[in-house]
């Protein structure tokens, strides 16, 4: 026990990237949807993403196969072969995709900082959160970060990160495979799906009722992360991949610009 408390602190010095992200995510959701519920997200979206990097590294499901290697193991906690931080990862990674489908899609008002969403408290939750529209590009933007982040992982051993796995079989897009983004997907339809169950089932507990700009932090999250990992990317010398990286993202950023500044209906 006293190890693995020492480990986890050790995981906080090593990864402190990851944690500034996740403290940026649970302030977030904290005001958003209140800190009960928050806690509900980030415990069920830490074991959905465990259990599916625990099945990949096994038997290939649903990420596709691949292997970590344990040579972080003294520095940082793992659980059962599967480093903690990774899969701690996707909790505030849903979290900022499912926020950023939002601002795309829903019902809002209003442009620039007072941007917010339309949104209609009843006893079954707040109405239009988990609409199946949201979900699927939620799922899809989740997706897209990884196609980012993925390929700059994989090249761990260039950068701080280290080389903490590798493909038996290199994939097709800089050596990540097809199955890994559908993998992600799927993955993360699950873990918001969850997430909207809960949303109605459980009430919330404010910390502050209405907070300004709190629309915009999930978003700001989303493009806090793209924005490090790309430039990583170009940091290690992987123009290629960056400019890629950028490519994809572009008709996104446009989108989420337009709808921000109010030059699309709102």
């Amino acid at each position: 026990m006293a190890n693995n408390a020492w480990l986890l602190l050790s995981t906080v010095a090593f990864r402190p990237y990851v944690f500034i992200f996740l403290l940026m995510y649970l302030t977030a959701a904290s005001y958003k949807v209140g800190p009960k519920k928050a806690v509900l997200f980030t415990l069920s979206a830490w074991f959905i993403a465990y259990i599916s990097e625990f099945s990949s590294v096994r038997n290939g499901i649903p990420f596709g196969l691949y292997h970590y290697i344990p040579s972080t193991v003294e520095r940082e906690l793992w659980i059962f072969g599967v480093p903690f931080m990774d899969s701690l990862s996707f909790t505030f990674l849903s979290y900022a995709s499912w926020c950023t489908a939002r601002a795309l899609i829903s019902p809002a008002r209003g442009a620039g900082l007072s941007f917010e969403f339309r949104e209609k408290e009843t006893k079954r939750g707040v109405v239009g959160r988990f609409t199946w529209d949201v979900l699927l590009l939620g799922a899809t933007l989740q997706m897209l970060l990884d196609v980012v982040i993925d390929p700059l992982s994989l090249r761990g051993d260039r950068w701080f990160l280290g080389k903490i796995y590798y493909y038996p079989e290199p994939g097709a897009y800089f050596g990540v495979t097809i199955a890994n983004f559908a993998g992600w997907f799927a993955v993360a339809l699950v873990t918001l799906s969850v997430w909207g169950m809960i949303d109605r089932g459980v009430r919330g507990m404010y910390i502050i009722r209405r907070v300004p700009t709190i629309d915009l932090w999930g978003p700001a999250l989303y493009y806090t992360v793209l924005v490090f990992n790309l430039a990583m990317t170009f940091w290690i010398g992987e123009y290629q991949l960056g400019f890629a990286g950028m490519f994809i993202f572009l008709p996104v950023t446009a989108m989420l610009f337009f709808r921000l500044t109010g030059r699309v209906g709102v």
